[in-house]
């Protein structure tokens, strides 16, 4: 199990958040996402905001998440 297997977006700080934003190259929905996760948002309220599904924000979520990994 890597340390990243428990990767809370909430739990990073301010600057952190900063650097994933200009670093991850994250698309429109995902920087949405992100952004929305960074504030503790859940995946319900996130799908309810972004007007889509909860399996499509677990897929953005994920793949936030793996870009987060590669730059770590």
């Amino acid at each position: 199990m890597s340390k990243y297997d428990t990767l809370h977006i909430n739990d990073f700080t301010e600057p952190e958040l900063q650097y994933f934003r200009d670093m991850c190259n994250f698309s429109d929905e995902e920087l949405i996402c992100f952004n929305l996760r960074a504030k503790n948002k859940t995946i319900v309220q996130i799908a309810l905001e972004m007007s889509c599904s909860e399996p499509k924000v677990s897929k953005l979520i994920k793949r936030v998440k793996t870009k987060i990994k590669r730059i770590l």
